[in-house]
């Protein structure tokens, strides 16, 4: 019995079984699994062309990376996988967003300018030209698979009947074994089968990347030996690879964009699929840009300090109602176990008067809004922050700063509302200079501490904050300090600590952060941008 073949060296310049004419591999559009025509939630699997002599599928894993097999780029697929670095030998498309080819319309098509393999296994991180705004990502996934387990294997290769198939197809598969960075699986249904043009493609459990297609038997696919009788295939894992993944992918997403345009940045949880992890994971980045968009960074592993988040999510086009946000703080107002959310909310003063919370925010949306109070007076609010400020330990405490320098807590906003405030200062002039306050858990105490920062460079901690005011602070800058170029700034667990993490954009759009703040001072700077 010959072994499982490499399915990408049938669409070389000519077939490794058979004799075909190369103009008509050349002139082949994508192909599909034999299994049948998928209709819509798979945008994220993408159709690779190397320049006219292969055909492979691929999954987009990232806004502007993809992952599919080595092999595809090989001299010759059916010797190995091994591949250099850099940009691909031969021109590249991908399409991506079109699981119906004819559709013109819809998707894009773009450009692979850079390949990033993985030595152990037939695995390549492909980069596009152009992150891919167009369509979302397919989830990673959290956990092993086992053997049993039920997976969908899809790509664009031959069907049983098709040479030159314009559609997506898919097809069920069992698990058979996990071992090393190698899954098998065999199909469901007698008529199943990764075909020719599949090599790349994604299997996938529960919606989540588990493999990419290596080789396999082929039996029934078009033009397949007729003799041929295994229809069960060899996929490359991916579970145990996915801090890798991320951290391939994610070492230019904050430097595509200009963070001079970053008008309000918060931390939080703000994703359904990680809500709840443990304690010490990373925080996710909700930011509010100039042209009124918005965008959510998803959290990064912990395996690199200079790259704390993996994704940027767009969550609001350009002129949303993002504009008129004039302060946004991270907020907690119901707890996960009762209300079902695992994702943070936000809390907003907006430009007309009213002040809102959103109860849950994801990368889905803003969801729950609750309006607080829509009255001129909240129009003087000019920094506000959510914490932990009293017995409650959900972080739904508003502190305000307010335009004549007097200061106000009101406690438990997921019950009270603002009907429960505490004036902590009165009006003080001096007080008028203060560009921003941010509350966050540096000093571990029983609640929150609250971050003032002035436009003159001096910043003051005042640990364990709550209802008694500003007691027992300490200055962790100076007046006249570089803290004069700090224009926003937000606190969050960036570097993966127990304790959160102070993170600045800068004037001249540099972004850092101050890795495990404490009442002892800022510590160790981390650049990311800049």
């Amino acid at each position: 019995m010959t072994a499982l073949r490499p399915r990408a060296a049938w669409m070389m310049t000519g077939l490794l079984a058979s004799a075909v004419a190369a103009s008509v591999l050349t002139s082949a559009p994508a192909h599909a699994v034999a299994g049948q025509p998928v209709k819509d939630g798979y945008a994220y699997v993408a159709k690779l062309d190397i320049d006219g002599r292969r055909s492979c599928s691929a999954t987009l894993v990232e806004r502007q990376w993809l992952i599919t097999a080595a092999s595809c780029f090989a001299d010759d697929p059916a010797k190995g996988f091994k591949i250099a670095p850099g940009a691909p030998k031969w021109k590249t498309t991908a399409t991506i967003g079109r699981t119906d080819l004819s559709r013109e319309d819809r998707g894009a098509v773009v450009d692979v300018v850079e390949l990033v393999p993985r030595e152990d296994r037939d695995l390549v991180m492909a980069r596009l030209a152009r992150p891919v705004d167009e369509v979302s990502p397919v989830r990673l996934p959290d956990h092993g698979l086992l053997e049993g387990e039920s997976v969908e294997a899809l790509g664009y290769g031959r069907t049983k009947d098709e040479w030159v198939p314009d559609r997506l197809n898919a097809a069920d598969f069992t698990v058979d074994s996990v071992s090393g960075g190698t899954v098998r699986i065999s199909p469901k249904s007698p008529d199943a089968a990764i075909c020719a043009g599949d090599t790349g493609g994604p299997t996938l459990d529960a919606w989540r990347l588990v493999g990419v297609h290596s080789t396999s038997g082929q039996a029934g696919c078009f033009g397949a030996d007729a003799s041929e009788t295994r229809r069960n295939a060899s996929e490359t894992r991916i579970d145990d690879i996915v801090g890798w993944i991320r951290a391939t992918a994610s070492r230019d997403v904050l430097s595509r964009v200009n963070w001079k345009d970053a008008v309000h940045v918060v931390a939080g949880d703000f994703s359904r699929e990680h809500g709840l992890l443990a304690e010490g994971t990373r925080s996710d980045l909700f930011v509010v840009w100039a042209d009124g968009s918005a965008s959510i960074f998803d959290r990064n592993d912990r395996s690199d300090a200079k790259r704390p988040f993996f994704t940027e999510r767009k969550v609001a086009p350009k002129g949303s109602y993002w504009k008129d946000a004039e302060a946004i703080t991270d907020t907690r107002v119901t707890d996960g176990a009762s209300s079902g959310s695992v994702a943070d909310g936000l809390t907003v003063r907006w430009k007309s008067g009213k002040l809102s919370t959103y109860t849950h925010v994801d990368e889905y949306g803003f969801f729950e809004e609750k309006t607080l109070a829509f009255r001129d007076s909240w129009k003087n609010a000019r920094s506000i922050t959510a914490g932990r400020h009293t017995a409650n330990s959900l972080r739904d405490d508003l502190v305000v700063l307010w335009a004549d320098g007097s200061t106000s807590m009101y406690s438990d906003t997921g019950v009270n509302g603002v009907s429960k405030e505490t004036q902590l200062t009165k009006a003080d002039a001096s007080w008028t200079d203060i560009a921003q306050i941010t509350s966050a858990t540096f000093t571990g105490g029983a609640t929150d501490d609250l971050l003032v920062r002035r436009n003159d460079g001096r910043t003051d901690l005042f640990p364990a904050f709550g209802p008694s005011g500003f007691r027992g602070g300490t200055t962790l800058s100076s007046q006249g300090s570089a803290w004069k170029n700090a224009q926003v700034m937000t606190a969050g667990s960036f570097g993966g600590g127990y304790r959160d993490d102070l993170l600045v954009r800068w004037a001249d759009g540099s972004l850092s952060y101050y890795d495990d703040v404490d009442a002892s001072g800022t510590h160790k700077e981390i650049q990311l941008v800049g």
